[in-house]
């Protein structure tokens, strides 16, 4: 799914908190529905000149956090920003040390260029960097590859690791049963 930003929002400045408020609104009216697989919901910035990080905050940032918490299969990723919107959102994500995933999208949908934005702490981004290298994985994959590399001697820090990045939807969490895979957004992420 595709949100382009400068037709919800109807300029190529898009700032100020109130109208970040009025946009999130216009975002969950969007996505309603959670569907049945894991789906990426791309908040494309083509043509928009600027975007404040008052108005990231409480667009982008709030649309991530209610769509993670209540609709889980939805994820949310930056799409076509420039670098004033990119350089925005990163000082915005580095100051609550927080990341969220970017990614250049064609018209077709294909992507390209994806990376997370912002700071991960060290741990997470080995375990981010470990699920881009094997592009599907659990915990208990990860302790059995990895474990003594890392210190490690019970799944827990990995489960944690992933769920953190899963709710910051930087990977997708699928349930099957009792055990949780983790993959990437993009297949060659």
């Amino acid at each position: 799914m595709k949100l382009n930003l400068r037709n919800i929002v109807g300029r190529e400045v898009l700032a100020g908190a109130v109208n970040g408020r009025t946009t999130l609104n216009r975002l969950l009216e969007q996505t309603t529905s959670e569907p049945d697989e894991p789906e990426l919901v791309f908040l494309d910035f083509s043509d928009v000149e600027v975007a404040t990080a008052s108005f990231l905050r409480e667009s982008v940032l709030a649309f991530r956090e209610i769509v993670r918490s209540h609709r889980p299969k939805l994820y949310p990723v930056i799409a076509n920003a420039n670098e004033t919107v990119k350089d925005e959102l990163l000082y915005l994500l580095q100051s609550r040390g927080d990341c969220f995933m970017a990614c250049s999208l064609s018209e077709d949908e294909s992507t390209t260029e994806a990376s997370p934005i912002g700071k991960l702490d060290p741990k997470q981004r080995i375990t981010f960097d470990l699920i881009c290298k094997h592009r599907e994985t659990s915990a208990v994959e990860l302790m059995r590859l990895y474990g003594e590399s890392e210190k490690l001697t019970h799944t827990t820090a990995w489960n944690n690791r992933l769920a953190t990045l899963a709710s910051l939807g930087l990977i997708i969490e699928l349930s099957q049963g009792r055990t949780k895979r983790y993959r990437t957004l993009f297949g060659g992420t």
